[in-house]
């Protein structure tokens, strides 16, 4: 992934721009944008055109896709989204993802491995990033429900797409997008052979949703529970380093 070259010595450049619009987003605006000026000078509604205002700029603040500066590391595994760490566990990873799936490519090892799970506020930005570099190995769209994505059934239950990509040394990182209590489209910018490098953009989940990681074994989490990260960026875990990490909230 091209971009400016930054380290923490100092060199690069750095300033604040507004963020873009992912184009996913600006046909929802100027729709919501029309409707308000419609009411507005049209039908001089102004109880219904000033809230739907309110609405556009909402919706053009929710597809906002700002830049990142990606961390650069062998082993770094970086935030696929923004949000809140809600939670953090040993489990069994997704079926879909484990073993070879008759392409010639091994998934995931069965046995428990840690999940952080992120889960994205309607305020968060929904622009999903690739954990590591690799190839794209698996893209399984699974219908479900439209549970609370905070709840810990929603990794099963809910409506979801699960991301398999191996990098260059065999090593294979899965994550799941989920969709939530108002999302209703997970939408992938992916297709099973594409390379990606860290912190490439994959895909969308509409309005308020979480995303699944899950660690290699031997790997701990280098975030905390109700810890904010922001996708990435915010380095998930260093793969192969177990460290205990606590933290006091204040």
């Amino acid at each position: 992934m091209a971009g400016e070259i930054t380290d923490n010595q100092g060199r690069g450049d750095a300033s604040w721009n507004w963020p873009s619009i992912h184009p996913e987003g600006r046909k929802f605006g100027v729709i919501s944008l029309v409707v308000s000026l419609v009411f507005l000078i049209l039908f001089d509604w102004e109880i219904i055109g000033w809230p739907m205002l309110g609405l556009t700029a909402f919706v053009f603040a929710f597809f906002r896709d700002p830049e990142r500066v990606v961390p650069q590391g062998d082993n770094v595994i970086v935030s696929p989204a923004d949000g809140l760490v809600s939670l953090i566990a040993e489990v069994e990873p997704p079926a879909e993802l484990v073993g070879d799936d008759g392409s010639g490519h091994a998934g995931l090892a069965p046995g428990p491995v840690t999940r952080i799970s992120i889960f994205m506020s309607v305020f968060d930005v929904h622009i999903n990033r690739a954990p590591v570099g690799g190839t794209v190995r698996r893209l399984i769209y699974m219908p479900g429900k439209f549970m609370n994505a905070d709840l810990d059934k929603a990794s099963e239950e809910n409506e979801r797409q699960h991301i398999l990509i191996e990098r260059g040394d065999g090593l294979s990182i899965g994550f799941t997008q989920i969709a939530g209590l108002v999302a209703r489209r997970i939408l992938p910018f992916v297709k099973p052979g594409d390379t990606l490098a860290a912190g490439q953009r994959v895909g969308l989940i509409r309005f308020g949703s979480r995303v699944d990681v899950y660690l290699p074994a031997g790997t701990s989490s280098s975030v905390l529970l109700g810890q904010k990260v922001v996708a990435g960026e915010t380095v998930l875990a260093i793969i192969g380093t177990q460290k205990l990490i606590e933290g006091v909230a204040q």
